[in-house]
């Protein structure tokens, strides 16, 4: 059995209008978000054995937070480039790459990517997957290059649904 979550970046600032896309940070609310469903997280026992990120500052700064809740060293996190302006067949590539040894892993990527590749599996589609979303599916199979459309979607939330 391996287990998926797919986490979209937390709410990020557009104030500072020079920055680059890749390196916008995440606003107040962003940074509360993540602290939340990561701790959510953690109170459900739902803490993964890898964190993988996009190299963009919002989305590794989201993996950093949930690495922090989780006590996973910000040194385990694993960064793929084609996660940033990936498309759903890069994030697929870049799950199949895992270790066989993880039986749970984390991803930390961006819309619209995200929902194109959840709903290319999960057995239940999503319309959209707001900022700190995650989806958690489980696959019935014990090689993560196997992962194929048998996914089953185990539940999907954001900050806004535990208010």
């Amino acid at each position: 059995m391996k287990t998926l979550y797919v986490v979209r970046h937390a709410k990020s600032s557009w104030s500072n209008k020079s920055l680059a896309d890749v390196d916008r940070p995440l606003k107040g609310r962003g940074v509360n978000d993540a602290y939340g469903t990561s701790q959510w997280l953690v109170d459900n026992n739902a803490v993964p054995d890898l964190l993988i990120s996009s190299p963009a500052t919002r989305a590794l700064h989201t993996a950093m937070i949930f690495a922090r809740a989780f006590d996973i060293d910000f040194s385990a996190i694993q960064i793929d480039g084609k996660l940033y302006e990936g498309n759903a067949k890069n994030y697929r590539h870049c799950v199949n790459q895992i270790s066989d040894d993880y039986a749970s892993a984390m991803i930390f990527g961006h819309n619209p990517s995200i929902g194109a590749f959840i709903n290319s599996f999960a057995d239940k589609d999503i319309a959209h997957v707001p900022t700190t979303g995650i989806a958690c599916i489980t696959f019935d199979l014990t090689r993560w290059k196997d992962i194929d459309k048998e996914g089953k979607l185990i539940f999907f939330d954001y900050p806004k649904r535990r208010h």
